[in-house]
Protein backbone atom coordinates (compact mmCIF):
# COMPACT_ATOMS: atom_id res chain seq x y z
CA UNK A 1 0.00 0.00 0.00
CA UNK A 2 1.26 3.43 -0.90
CA UNK A 3 2.39 5.70 1.91
CA UNK A 4 -0.23 7.97 3.38
CA UNK A 5 -3.19 6.15 1.82
CA UNK A 6 -6.16 5.51 4.14
CA UNK A 7 -9.30 3.37 3.89
CA UNK A 8 -12.54 5.03 2.87
CA UNK A 9 -14.90 4.62 5.84
CA UNK A 10 -17.86 6.82 4.84
CA UNK A 11 -19.35 8.82 1.98
CA UNK A 12 -17.73 12.00 3.29
CA UNK A 13 -14.11 12.46 2.16
CA UNK A 14 -11.91 13.86 4.97
CA UNK A 15 -10.16 17.19 4.50
CA UNK A 16 -6.75 16.76 2.82
CA UNK A 17 -7.71 13.57 0.96
CA UNK A 18 -9.21 12.57 -2.36
CA UNK A 19 -10.31 9.42 -4.16
CA UNK A 20 -7.46 7.20 -5.30
CA UNK A 21 -6.98 4.79 -8.14
CA UNK A 22 -7.24 1.98 -5.58
CA UNK A 23 -10.87 1.20 -4.86
CA UNK A 24 -11.84 1.67 -1.24
CA UNK A 25 -8.85 3.90 -0.44
CA UNK A 26 -8.16 7.64 -0.28
CA UNK A 27 -4.85 9.28 -1.19
CA UNK A 28 -3.47 12.27 0.65
CA UNK A 29 -3.13 15.78 -0.78
CA UNK A 30 0.21 16.91 0.75
CA UNK A 31 -0.30 20.63 0.10
CA UNK A 32 -3.67 20.67 1.87
CA UNK A 33 -2.41 18.58 4.80
CA UNK A 34 0.62 20.87 5.24
CA UNK A 35 -1.56 23.98 5.34
CA UNK A 36 -4.01 22.20 7.70
CA UNK A 37 -1.29 21.21 10.20
CA UNK A 38 0.29 24.68 10.07
CA UNK A 39 -2.93 26.32 11.13
CA UNK A 40 -3.73 23.63 13.70
CA UNK A 41 -0.43 24.52 15.42
CA UNK A 42 -1.45 28.18 15.34
CA UNK A 43 -4.72 27.33 17.08
CA UNK A 44 -3.00 25.18 19.69
CA UNK A 45 -0.49 27.97 20.44
CA UNK A 46 -3.41 30.40 20.63
CA UNK A 47 -2.00 32.52 17.80
CA UNK A 48 -5.27 32.16 15.93
CA UNK A 49 -8.89 31.30 16.75
CA UNK A 50 -10.74 28.33 15.26
CA UNK A 51 -12.83 30.59 13.04
CA UNK A 52 -9.78 32.53 11.78
CA UNK A 53 -7.82 29.37 11.09
CA UNK A 54 -10.77 27.76 9.25
CA UNK A 55 -11.18 30.82 7.01
CA UNK A 56 -7.43 30.89 6.19
CA UNK A 57 -7.36 27.15 5.40
CA UNK A 58 -10.42 27.51 3.12
CA UNK A 59 -8.87 30.47 1.24
CA UNK A 60 -5.43 28.91 0.85
CA UNK A 61 -6.61 25.43 -0.23
CA UNK A 62 -9.76 26.36 -2.09
CA UNK A 63 -11.63 23.70 -0.10
CA UNK A 64 -14.34 24.81 2.32
CA UNK A 65 -13.72 23.96 5.98
CA UNK A 66 -15.90 25.27 8.85
CA UNK A 67 -14.59 26.04 12.32
CA UNK A 68 -16.69 23.15 13.63
CA UNK A 69 -15.10 20.76 11.17
CA UNK A 70 -11.63 22.07 12.15
CA UNK A 71 -12.40 21.47 15.82
CA UNK A 72 -13.35 17.86 15.05
CA UNK A 73 -10.05 17.33 13.20
CA UNK A 74 -8.07 18.82 16.10
CA UNK A 75 -9.87 16.59 18.64
CA UNK A 76 -9.18 13.57 16.49
CA UNK A 77 -5.47 14.40 16.19
CA UNK A 78 -5.08 15.31 19.89
CA UNK A 79 -4.29 12.27 22.09
CA UNK A 80 -6.57 11.91 25.12
CA UNK A 81 -5.24 13.14 28.41
CA UNK A 82 -4.39 10.43 30.91
CA UNK A 83 -7.01 10.11 33.65
CA UNK A 84 -6.25 12.04 36.77
CA UNK A 85 -5.51 10.00 39.78
CA UNK A 86 -6.91 11.09 43.08
CA UNK A 87 -5.80 9.97 46.47
CA UNK A 88 -8.62 9.80 48.97
CA UNK A 89 -8.23 9.75 52.69
CA UNK A 90 -8.92 6.54 54.57
CA UNK A 91 -12.11 7.96 56.01
CA UNK A 92 -13.35 9.05 52.60
CA UNK A 93 -12.66 5.61 51.11
CA UNK A 94 -14.77 4.03 53.86
CA UNK A 95 -17.64 6.38 53.03
CA UNK A 96 -17.42 5.44 49.35
CA UNK A 97 -17.45 1.75 50.23
CA UNK A 98 -20.48 2.14 52.49
CA UNK A 99 -22.36 4.07 49.79
CA UNK A 100 -21.64 1.30 47.29
CA UNK A 101 -22.90 -1.39 49.68
CA UNK A 102 -26.03 0.66 50.45
CA UNK A 103 -26.75 0.94 46.75
CA UNK A 104 -26.39 -2.84 46.34
CA UNK A 105 -28.68 -3.37 49.35
CA UNK A 106 -31.42 -1.20 47.82
CA UNK A 107 -31.13 -3.14 44.59
CA UNK A 108 -31.49 -6.47 46.42
CA UNK A 109 -34.52 -5.16 48.35
CA UNK A 110 -36.24 -4.30 45.07
CA UNK A 111 -35.54 -7.78 43.72
CA UNK A 112 -36.88 -9.32 46.93
CA UNK A 113 -40.05 -7.18 46.77
CA UNK A 114 -40.69 -8.28 43.18
CA UNK A 115 -40.21 -11.94 44.13
CA UNK A 116 -42.55 -11.49 47.10
CA UNK A 117 -45.23 -9.97 44.86
CA UNK A 118 -44.91 -12.81 42.38
CA UNK A 119 -45.04 -15.36 45.20
CA UNK A 120 -48.25 -13.84 46.61
CA UNK A 121 -49.90 -13.92 43.18
CA UNK A 122 -48.91 -17.56 42.66
CA UNK A 123 -50.04 -18.41 46.18
CA UNK A 124 -53.44 -16.85 45.53
CA UNK A 125 -53.97 -18.87 42.36
CA UNK A 126 -52.69 -22.10 43.89
CA UNK A 127 -54.82 -21.61 47.01
CA UNK A 128 -57.86 -21.15 44.83
CA UNK A 129 -57.03 -24.24 42.79
CA UNK A 130 -56.23 -26.53 45.73
CA UNK A 131 -59.02 -25.83 48.18
CA UNK A 132 -59.95 -28.88 50.21
CA UNK A 133 -63.57 -28.55 49.14
CA UNK A 134 -64.61 -29.05 45.54
CA UNK A 135 -65.98 -25.54 45.12
CA UNK A 136 -63.28 -24.26 42.81
CA UNK A 137 -64.09 -22.57 39.51
CA UNK A 138 -60.99 -22.28 37.32
CA UNK A 139 -60.97 -20.88 33.78
CA UNK A 140 -58.81 -22.36 31.01
CA UNK A 141 -56.61 -19.22 31.09
CA UNK A 142 -56.03 -19.63 34.84
CA UNK A 143 -55.31 -23.31 34.35
CA UNK A 144 -52.40 -22.52 32.04
CA UNK A 145 -50.73 -20.40 34.76
CA UNK A 146 -50.79 -23.13 37.42
CA UNK A 147 -47.89 -25.46 38.32
CA UNK A 148 -48.07 -28.90 36.65
CA UNK A 149 -48.74 -30.65 39.99
CA UNK A 150 -51.75 -28.45 40.67
CA UNK A 151 -53.08 -28.95 37.12
CA UNK A 152 -52.80 -32.73 37.54
CA UNK A 153 -54.68 -32.48 40.85
CA UNK A 154 -57.51 -30.51 39.24
CA UNK A 155 -57.78 -32.82 36.24
CA UNK A 156 -57.93 -35.87 38.52
CA UNK A 157 -60.73 -34.33 40.60
CA UNK A 158 -64.44 -34.67 39.83
CA UNK A 159 -65.76 -32.19 37.24
CA UNK A 160 -69.11 -30.84 38.41
CA UNK A 161 -69.97 -28.88 35.25
CA UNK A 162 -68.31 -28.68 31.86
CA UNK A 163 -69.57 -25.91 29.54
CA UNK A 164 -70.38 -26.77 25.93
CA UNK A 165 -67.91 -25.40 23.44
CA UNK A 166 -69.13 -22.28 21.68
CA UNK A 167 -71.81 -19.82 22.86
CA UNK A 168 -72.32 -21.35 26.31
CA UNK A 169 -68.60 -21.04 27.06
CA UNK A 170 -68.57 -17.51 25.59
CA UNK A 171 -71.48 -16.51 27.83
CA UNK A 172 -69.81 -17.79 31.00
CA UNK A 173 -66.52 -16.10 30.06
CA UNK A 174 -68.03 -12.76 28.97
CA UNK A 175 -66.65 -9.74 30.80
CA UNK A 176 -69.22 -7.21 29.56
CA UNK A 177 -71.56 -5.67 32.11
CA UNK A 178 -74.80 -6.62 30.32
CA UNK A 179 -75.04 -9.78 28.18
CA UNK A 180 -77.94 -11.46 26.35
CA UNK A 181 -77.56 -15.15 25.52
CA UNK A 182 -80.46 -15.83 23.19
CA UNK A 183 -81.75 -17.56 20.09
CA UNK A 184 -82.92 -21.06 19.34
CA UNK A 185 -84.51 -23.26 21.99
CA UNK A 186 -82.43 -26.02 23.56
CA UNK A 187 -79.06 -24.26 23.35
CA UNK A 188 -78.25 -24.68 27.06
CA UNK A 189 -79.18 -21.11 28.07
CA UNK A 190 -81.06 -21.87 31.31
CA UNK A 191 -78.30 -24.11 32.65
CA UNK A 192 -75.73 -21.41 31.90
CA UNK A 193 -77.89 -18.97 33.85
CA UNK A 194 -77.69 -21.29 36.88
CA UNK A 195 -73.92 -21.67 36.62
CA UNK A 196 -72.85 -18.08 35.93
CA UNK A 197 -73.60 -16.58 39.40
CA UNK A 198 -71.24 -19.17 40.95
CA UNK A 199 -68.25 -17.18 39.67
CA UNK A 200 -68.07 -15.31 43.01
CA UNK A 201 -69.73 -17.84 45.31
CA UNK A 202 -66.45 -18.14 47.26
CA UNK A 203 -66.64 -14.49 48.36
CA UNK A 204 -68.69 -13.39 51.33
CA UNK A 205 -70.05 -10.16 49.80
CA UNK A 206 -71.41 -11.85 46.68
CA UNK A 207 -75.17 -11.77 46.34
CA UNK A 208 -76.94 -12.88 43.16
CA UNK A 209 -80.58 -12.73 42.02
CA UNK A 210 -82.02 -15.14 39.42
CA UNK A 211 -85.43 -14.17 38.03
CA UNK A 212 -88.28 -15.63 35.96
CA UNK A 213 -91.68 -14.22 35.10
CA UNK A 214 -93.67 -16.52 37.39
CA UNK A 215 -93.10 -18.90 40.29
CA UNK A 216 -94.04 -22.10 38.36
CA UNK A 217 -91.39 -21.21 35.76
CA UNK A 218 -88.93 -20.58 38.57
CA UNK A 219 -89.45 -24.05 40.04
CA UNK A 220 -87.58 -25.76 37.19
CA UNK A 221 -84.52 -23.58 37.74
CA UNK A 222 -84.57 -24.22 41.50
CA UNK A 223 -84.63 -27.97 40.82
CA UNK A 224 -81.59 -27.60 38.55
CA UNK A 225 -79.75 -25.64 41.23
CA UNK A 226 -80.47 -28.42 43.79
CA UNK A 227 -78.57 -30.81 41.52
CA UNK A 228 -75.58 -28.56 40.95
CA UNK A 229 -74.92 -26.26 43.90
CA UNK A 230 -74.38 -28.82 46.72
CA UNK A 231 -71.91 -30.70 44.51
CA UNK A 232 -69.99 -27.60 43.53
CA UNK A 233 -70.03 -26.13 47.05
CA UNK A 234 -70.45 -28.78 49.78
CA UNK A 235 -72.19 -27.20 52.70
CA UNK A 236 -74.44 -24.96 50.59
CA UNK A 237 -77.94 -24.83 52.09
CA UNK A 238 -81.24 -23.91 50.43
CA UNK A 239 -83.92 -22.06 52.39
CA UNK A 240 -87.23 -22.99 50.77
CA UNK A 241 -89.35 -20.16 52.18
CA UNK A 242 -87.02 -17.37 51.05
CA UNK A 243 -85.94 -19.27 47.89
CA UNK A 244 -82.38 -18.51 48.94
CA UNK A 245 -79.08 -20.40 48.75
CA UNK A 246 -76.52 -19.82 51.51
CA UNK A 247 -72.94 -20.80 50.70
CA UNK A 248 -70.14 -21.68 53.15
CA UNK A 249 -68.35 -18.44 52.25
CA UNK A 250 -71.38 -16.35 53.22
CA UNK A 251 -72.37 -15.70 49.59
CA UNK A 252 -76.07 -15.85 48.66
CA UNK A 253 -78.02 -16.68 45.51
CA UNK A 254 -81.69 -15.71 45.56
CA UNK A 255 -84.52 -16.81 43.24
CA UNK A 256 -87.36 -14.40 42.50
CA UNK A 257 -90.09 -13.61 39.99
CA UNK A 258 -91.49 -10.49 38.25
CA UNK A 259 -95.06 -11.20 37.28
CA UNK A 260 -95.90 -7.48 37.13
CA UNK A 261 -93.80 -4.33 36.84
CA UNK A 262 -94.76 -3.44 40.42
CA UNK A 263 -93.00 -6.61 41.67
CA UNK A 264 -89.63 -4.89 41.28
CA UNK A 265 -90.34 -2.87 44.41
CA UNK A 266 -89.95 -6.05 46.46
CA UNK A 267 -86.24 -5.63 45.77
CA UNK A 268 -86.16 -1.96 46.72
CA UNK A 269 -83.28 -1.23 49.05
CA UNK A 270 -81.48 -4.47 48.14
CA UNK A 271 -78.01 -4.66 46.62
CA UNK A 272 -76.87 -7.39 44.25
CA UNK A 273 -73.54 -8.02 42.57
CA UNK A 274 -75.12 -10.26 39.92
CA UNK A 275 -78.66 -10.15 38.45
CA UNK A 276 -79.96 -12.52 35.79
CA UNK A 277 -83.34 -12.99 34.09
CA UNK A 278 -84.13 -16.25 32.33
CA UNK A 279 -86.41 -15.71 29.29
CA UNK A 280 -86.34 -11.93 29.47
CA UNK A 281 -88.69 -11.56 26.48
CA UNK A 282 -91.49 -12.51 28.88
CA UNK A 283 -91.18 -8.98 30.34
CA UNK A 284 -93.54 -6.72 28.35
CA UNK A 285 -91.43 -3.59 28.91
CA UNK A 286 -87.86 -2.78 29.92
CA UNK A 287 -89.01 -0.91 33.03
CA UNK A 288 -88.32 -3.83 35.38
CA UNK A 289 -84.92 -4.57 33.88
CA UNK A 290 -83.83 -0.93 34.08
CA UNK A 291 -85.01 -0.67 37.68
CA UNK A 292 -83.13 -3.80 38.72
CA UNK A 293 -79.98 -2.46 37.06
CA UNK A 294 -80.04 0.29 39.68
CA UNK A 295 -79.80 -2.43 42.40
CA UNK A 296 -76.45 -3.56 41.02
CA UNK A 297 -73.61 -2.73 43.42
CA UNK A 298 -71.15 -4.34 45.86
CA UNK A 299 -68.80 -3.39 48.69
CA UNK A 300 -66.15 -5.92 47.62
CA UNK A 301 -63.60 -4.39 45.22
CA UNK A 302 -62.64 -7.89 44.01
CA UNK A 303 -66.17 -8.52 42.70
CA UNK A 304 -67.33 -7.25 39.32
CA UNK A 305 -71.05 -6.58 38.91
CA UNK A 306 -72.97 -8.20 36.06
CA UNK A 307 -76.38 -8.20 34.35
CA UNK A 308 -77.20 -11.44 32.54
CA UNK A 309 -80.27 -12.57 30.61
CA UNK A 310 -81.37 -15.34 28.28
CA UNK A 311 -84.22 -15.43 25.79
CA UNK A 312 -85.85 -17.10 22.82
CA UNK A 313 -87.16 -14.86 20.01
CA UNK A 314 -90.82 -14.00 20.37
CA UNK A 315 -92.82 -13.11 23.43
CA UNK A 316 -94.38 -9.83 24.53
CA UNK A 317 -91.03 -8.18 25.17
CA UNK A 318 -89.24 -9.35 22.04
CA UNK A 319 -89.31 -5.87 20.49
CA UNK A 320 -87.51 -3.98 23.25
CA UNK A 321 -85.05 -6.84 23.85
CA UNK A 322 -84.17 -6.93 20.16
CA UNK A 323 -83.73 -3.16 20.07
CA UNK A 324 -81.54 -3.15 23.21
CA UNK A 325 -79.19 -6.04 22.38
CA UNK A 326 -79.46 -7.09 18.74
CA UNK A 327 -80.22 -4.11 16.52
CA UNK A 328 -77.47 -2.02 18.14
CA UNK A 329 -74.49 -4.09 17.04
CA UNK A 330 -73.22 -7.30 15.42
CA UNK A 331 -73.53 -10.60 17.26
CA UNK A 332 -70.64 -11.58 19.55
CA UNK A 333 -69.28 -8.02 19.39
CA UNK A 334 -68.91 -5.91 22.51
CA UNK A 335 -70.42 -2.43 22.29
CA UNK A 336 -71.28 0.50 24.54
CA UNK A 337 -74.99 1.13 25.14
CA UNK A 338 -76.58 4.56 25.40
CA UNK A 339 -76.77 4.02 29.17
CA UNK A 340 -72.99 3.64 29.35
CA UNK A 341 -73.01 -0.14 29.98
CA UNK A 342 -70.80 -2.49 27.99
CA UNK A 343 -73.10 -4.91 26.22
CA UNK A 344 -73.00 -8.06 24.06
CA UNK A 345 -75.44 -10.38 22.31
CA UNK A 346 -74.40 -14.06 22.08
CA UNK A 347 -76.65 -16.04 19.70
CA UNK A 348 -77.63 -19.60 20.62
CA UNK A 349 -78.33 -22.56 18.31
CA UNK A 350 -79.76 -26.00 18.98
CA UNK A 351 -76.54 -27.56 17.67
CA UNK A 352 -74.68 -25.88 20.57
CA UNK A 353 -76.19 -28.47 22.93
CA UNK A 354 -74.95 -31.97 21.99
CA UNK A 355 -77.27 -33.59 24.53
CA UNK A 356 -80.40 -32.40 22.69
CA UNK A 357 -79.24 -32.20 19.08
CA UNK A 358 -77.56 -35.60 18.84
CA UNK A 359 -80.59 -37.86 18.31
CA UNK A 360 -82.65 -35.29 16.35
CA UNK A 361 -85.86 -35.88 18.35
CA UNK A 362 -85.96 -32.38 19.83
CA UNK A 363 -85.26 -30.85 16.42
CA UNK A 364 -88.13 -32.91 14.95
CA UNK A 365 -90.46 -31.49 17.58
CA UNK A 366 -89.40 -27.91 16.75
CA UNK A 367 -89.89 -28.58 13.03
CA UNK A 368 -93.51 -29.50 13.70
CA UNK A 369 -94.29 -26.03 15.09
CA UNK A 370 -96.15 -23.36 13.08
CA UNK A 371 -93.91 -21.36 10.67
CA UNK A 372 -93.28 -18.35 12.91
CA UNK A 373 -92.59 -20.38 16.07
CA UNK A 374 -90.39 -22.75 14.06
CA UNK A 375 -88.25 -19.89 12.76
CA UNK A 376 -88.01 -18.38 16.23
CA UNK A 377 -87.25 -21.50 18.27
CA UNK A 378 -85.39 -23.64 15.73
CA UNK A 379 -83.55 -21.01 13.71
CA UNK A 380 -83.28 -18.39 16.48
CA UNK A 381 -84.68 -15.77 14.08
CA UNK A 382 -85.32 -12.44 15.87
CA UNK A 383 -86.81 -10.75 12.81
CA UNK A 384 -90.11 -12.65 12.86
CA UNK A 385 -92.71 -11.84 15.48
CA UNK A 386 -95.89 -13.29 16.92
CA UNK A 387 -98.88 -12.02 14.98
CA UNK A 388 -96.72 -10.97 12.03
CA UNK A 389 -98.81 -9.68 9.14
CA UNK A 390 -96.83 -11.40 6.37
CA UNK A 391 -96.07 -14.94 7.49
CA UNK A 392 -95.31 -15.92 3.87
CA UNK A 393 -92.30 -13.60 3.74
CA UNK A 394 -89.16 -15.71 3.61
CA UNK A 395 -85.71 -14.09 3.26
CA UNK A 396 -84.45 -17.20 1.46
CA UNK A 397 -86.83 -16.58 -1.45
CA UNK A 398 -87.70 -12.89 -1.26
CA UNK A 399 -84.25 -11.42 -0.55
CA UNK A 400 -81.64 -11.59 -3.31
CA UNK A 401 -78.11 -10.42 -4.02
CA UNK A 402 -77.86 -7.23 -6.13
CA UNK A 403 -77.13 -7.61 -9.84
CA UNK A 404 -76.74 -5.25 -12.79
CA UNK A 405 -80.17 -4.03 -13.87
CA UNK A 406 -80.99 -3.98 -17.60
CA UNK A 407 -81.53 -0.49 -18.98
CA UNK A 408 -84.73 -1.54 -20.75
CA UNK A 409 -86.63 -2.53 -17.58
CA UNK A 410 -89.20 -0.05 -16.29
CA UNK A 411 -88.29 1.71 -13.04
CA UNK A 412 -90.59 3.22 -10.46
CA UNK A 413 -90.53 4.52 -6.88
CA UNK A 414 -92.82 4.90 -3.89
CA UNK A 415 -92.40 7.58 -1.22
CA UNK A 416 -93.79 7.79 2.32
CA UNK A 417 -92.97 11.15 3.89
CA UNK A 418 -92.30 11.95 7.54
CA UNK A 419 -90.31 14.57 9.38
CA UNK A 420 -90.49 13.53 13.03
CA UNK A 421 -90.62 9.93 11.86
CA UNK A 422 -88.69 8.40 8.98
CA UNK A 423 -89.19 9.30 5.34
CA UNK A 424 -88.84 6.28 3.09
CA UNK A 425 -88.30 6.10 -0.65
CA UNK A 426 -88.16 2.74 -2.38
CA UNK A 427 -86.97 2.23 -5.94
CA UNK A 428 -88.35 -0.71 -7.89
CA UNK A 429 -87.83 -2.22 -11.33
CA UNK A 430 -90.04 -4.65 -13.26
CA UNK A 431 -88.42 -7.73 -14.79
CA UNK A 432 -89.77 -7.88 -18.36
CA UNK A 433 -89.32 -11.67 -18.43
CA UNK A 434 -92.00 -12.53 -15.87
CA UNK A 435 -93.22 -9.25 -14.35
CA UNK A 436 -91.35 -9.62 -11.04
CA UNK A 437 -91.06 -6.38 -9.08
CA UNK A 438 -87.53 -5.99 -7.71
CA UNK A 439 -86.84 -3.41 -4.99
CA UNK A 440 -83.25 -2.37 -5.66
CA UNK A 441 -82.69 0.70 -3.49
CA UNK A 442 -84.07 2.38 -0.35
CA UNK A 443 -83.79 5.70 1.45
CA UNK A 444 -84.80 5.61 5.13
CA UNK A 445 -84.14 8.75 7.14
CA UNK A 446 -85.92 11.10 9.53
CA UNK A 447 -85.78 14.88 9.94
CA UNK A 448 -85.85 15.75 6.20
CA UNK A 449 -87.66 18.71 4.71
CA UNK A 450 -89.24 18.47 1.26
CA UNK A 451 -86.27 20.26 -0.32
CA UNK A 452 -83.76 18.01 1.45
CA UNK A 453 -85.65 14.87 0.46
CA UNK A 454 -85.80 16.00 -3.17
CA UNK A 455 -82.08 16.75 -3.22
CA UNK A 456 -81.12 13.35 -1.74
CA UNK A 457 -83.40 11.46 -4.15
CA UNK A 458 -81.81 13.34 -7.06
CA UNK A 459 -78.33 12.32 -5.89
CA UNK A 460 -79.36 8.69 -5.44
CA UNK A 461 -80.91 8.57 -8.95
CA UNK A 462 -77.83 9.96 -10.67
CA UNK A 463 -76.86 6.52 -12.00
CA UNK A 464 -80.36 5.66 -13.22
CA UNK A 465 -80.61 5.92 -17.03
CA UNK A 466 -84.05 7.60 -16.97
CA UNK A 467 -86.03 9.88 -14.76
CA UNK A 468 -87.78 7.52 -12.34
CA UNK A 469 -91.51 8.22 -12.07
CA UNK A 470 -93.30 7.36 -8.86
CA UNK A 471 -96.07 7.86 -6.32
CA UNK A 472 -96.10 9.96 -3.17
CA UNK A 473 -98.10 9.78 0.05
CA UNK A 474 -101.18 12.02 -0.33
CA UNK A 475 -100.41 13.63 3.04
CA UNK A 476 -97.29 15.14 1.46
CA UNK A 477 -99.50 17.22 -0.87
CA UNK A 478 -101.52 18.72 1.98
CA UNK A 479 -100.97 22.33 3.01
CA UNK A 480 -100.61 22.33 6.78
CA UNK A 481 -101.15 26.06 7.23
CA UNK A 482 -97.70 27.18 6.11
CA UNK A 483 -97.32 29.68 3.31
CA UNK A 484 -94.52 27.76 1.63
CA UNK A 485 -94.78 24.88 -0.84
CA UNK A 486 -95.98 21.46 0.26
CA UNK A 487 -93.57 18.52 0.31
CA UNK A 488 -95.12 17.28 -2.93
CA UNK A 489 -94.63 20.66 -4.60
CA UNK A 490 -91.01 20.78 -3.35
CA UNK A 491 -90.33 17.39 -4.91
CA UNK A 492 -91.94 18.46 -8.20
CA UNK A 493 -89.77 21.59 -8.26
CA UNK A 494 -86.74 19.34 -7.77
CA UNK A 495 -87.67 17.65 -11.06
CA UNK A 496 -89.29 14.45 -9.75
CA UNK A 497 -92.31 13.06 -11.62
CA UNK A 498 -94.80 12.05 -8.96
CA UNK A 499 -98.50 11.51 -8.55
CA UNK A 500 -100.75 10.89 -5.59
CA UNK A 501 -100.57 7.42 -4.08
CA UNK A 502 -103.57 5.13 -3.77
CA UNK A 503 -103.84 4.77 0.05
CA UNK A 504 -106.43 2.00 0.22
CA UNK A 505 -104.90 0.15 3.20
CA UNK A 506 -106.83 -3.11 2.94
CA UNK A 507 -106.36 -3.52 -0.82
CA UNK A 508 -102.72 -2.48 -0.48
CA UNK A 509 -102.09 -5.21 2.09
CA UNK A 510 -103.89 -7.75 -0.11
CA UNK A 511 -101.71 -6.80 -3.07
CA UNK A 512 -98.52 -7.27 -1.03
CA UNK A 513 -99.74 -10.76 -0.06
CA UNK A 514 -100.25 -11.47 -3.79
CA UNK A 515 -96.76 -10.25 -4.62
CA UNK A 516 -95.23 -12.41 -1.87
CA UNK A 517 -96.83 -15.64 -3.15
CA UNK A 518 -94.51 -18.16 -4.74
CA UNK A 519 -95.58 -18.75 -8.37
CA UNK A 520 -95.42 -22.01 -10.28
CA UNK A 521 -92.02 -20.96 -11.58
CA UNK A 522 -90.72 -21.03 -8.00
CA UNK A 523 -90.17 -17.27 -8.02
CA UNK A 524 -92.32 -14.77 -6.09
CA UNK A 525 -93.65 -11.64 -7.77
CA UNK A 526 -91.67 -9.49 -5.30
CA UNK A 527 -87.96 -9.69 -4.58
CA UNK A 528 -85.77 -7.32 -2.60
CA UNK A 529 -82.05 -6.57 -2.81
CA UNK A 530 -80.29 -7.34 0.48
CA UNK A 531 -79.14 -3.71 0.50
CA UNK A 532 -82.66 -2.68 1.65
CA UNK A 533 -82.55 -3.75 5.35
CA UNK A 534 -85.43 -1.58 6.59
CA UNK A 535 -87.98 -2.94 4.14
CA UNK A 536 -86.84 -6.50 4.91
CA UNK A 537 -87.11 -5.87 8.65
CA UNK A 538 -90.60 -4.40 8.44
CA UNK A 539 -91.99 -7.18 6.23
CA UNK A 540 -90.60 -9.71 8.71
CA UNK A 541 -91.88 -8.12 11.87
CA UNK A 542 -94.78 -5.73 11.25
CA UNK A 543 -97.75 -7.08 13.25
CA UNK A 544 -101.44 -7.25 12.41
CA UNK A 545 -103.74 -4.62 13.82
CA UNK A 546 -105.45 -5.70 17.06
CA UNK A 547 -108.67 -3.94 16.03
CA UNK A 548 -108.70 -4.73 12.30
CA UNK A 549 -107.22 -8.07 11.17
CA UNK A 550 -107.35 -6.86 7.55
CA UNK A 551 -104.72 -4.21 8.28
CA UNK A 552 -101.32 -3.90 9.92
CA UNK A 553 -100.63 -2.19 13.24
CA UNK A 554 -100.21 1.48 12.35
CA UNK A 555 -98.32 2.12 15.60
CA UNK A 556 -95.51 -0.19 14.49
CA UNK A 557 -92.63 0.88 12.25
CA UNK A 558 -94.34 0.87 8.83
CA UNK A 559 -92.67 3.56 6.70
CA UNK A 560 -90.98 1.16 4.26
CA UNK A 561 -94.14 -0.98 4.21
CA UNK A 562 -96.23 2.09 3.25
CA UNK A 563 -93.80 3.09 0.50
CA UNK A 564 -94.00 -0.45 -0.92
CA UNK A 565 -97.80 -0.41 -0.66
CA UNK A 566 -98.00 2.88 -2.56
CA UNK A 567 -95.67 1.54 -5.25
CA UNK A 568 -97.63 -1.68 -5.77
CA UNK A 569 -100.98 0.15 -5.76
CA UNK A 570 -99.46 2.40 -8.42
CA UNK A 571 -99.53 -0.68 -10.69
CA UNK A 572 -95.89 -0.85 -11.81
CA UNK A 573 -95.83 -2.24 -15.31
CA UNK A 574 -93.58 -3.69 -17.93
CA UNK A 575 -92.73 -1.33 -20.77
CA UNK A 576 -91.82 -2.40 -24.28
CA UNK A 577 -88.14 -1.52 -24.90
CA UNK A 578 -89.16 0.05 -28.23
CA UNK A 579 -91.52 2.39 -26.43
CA UNK A 580 -88.65 3.40 -24.16
CA UNK A 581 -86.46 4.14 -27.15
CA UNK A 582 -89.24 6.20 -28.73
CA UNK A 583 -89.54 8.11 -25.48
CA UNK A 584 -85.87 9.05 -25.64
CA UNK A 585 -86.49 10.92 -28.88
CA UNK A 586 -88.82 13.37 -27.17
CA UNK A 587 -86.84 16.50 -26.44
CA UNK A 588 -89.46 18.09 -24.21
CA UNK A 589 -91.34 16.25 -21.49
CA UNK A 590 -95.02 17.23 -21.33
CA UNK A 591 -96.87 15.79 -18.32
CA UNK A 592 -100.48 14.83 -18.92
CA UNK A 593 -101.22 16.06 -15.43
CA UNK A 594 -99.48 19.36 -14.78
CA UNK A 595 -100.27 19.26 -11.09
CA UNK A 596 -98.75 15.93 -10.21
CA UNK A 597 -96.10 15.51 -12.86
CA UNK A 598 -97.53 12.91 -15.29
Amino acid sequence: MKEGYIKKKSVTIPFGYELSEIQGYLKPIPSQLEILHTHIEAVRSERASLREAAELISSETGRKLSHVGLLKIIKKLTPPEPPKKYRYSKEHRRKLELAKKEKELIKEKKKLAAKEKKFKAEKKVITKATQKTNNTIVSSEELETLPPSVVDSIQDSKVIFHANEGPQTDFLAADEKDVLYGGAAGGGKSYAMIVDPLRYAHRKAHRALILRRSMPELREMIDKSRELYPQAFPGAKFREVEKLWNFPSGAKIEFGFLERDADVYRYQGQAYSWIGFDEITHLPTEFSWNYLASRLRTTDSEIKTYLRCTANPGGVGSHWVKKRYIDSNQSNQSFLGKDGLTRKFIPAKLSDNPYLSKDGIYEQMLNSLPPIQRRQLLEGNWDVAEGAAFVEFDPNGHVITPFELPISWERTKGIDYGYASESCCLWGIVDTNDGTLIIYRELYRKGLTGEQLGSIITEMEIEDPFSVMGVLDTAAWANTGTTGPTVGEALLRAGHKLRRADKNRVQGKVQIHEYLKIRESGRPKLQIFNTCPNLIRELQSIPLSKTNPEDVDTHASDHAYDALRYMIMGRPRMVNPLDRIRGLKRQIYSPSDSTFGY
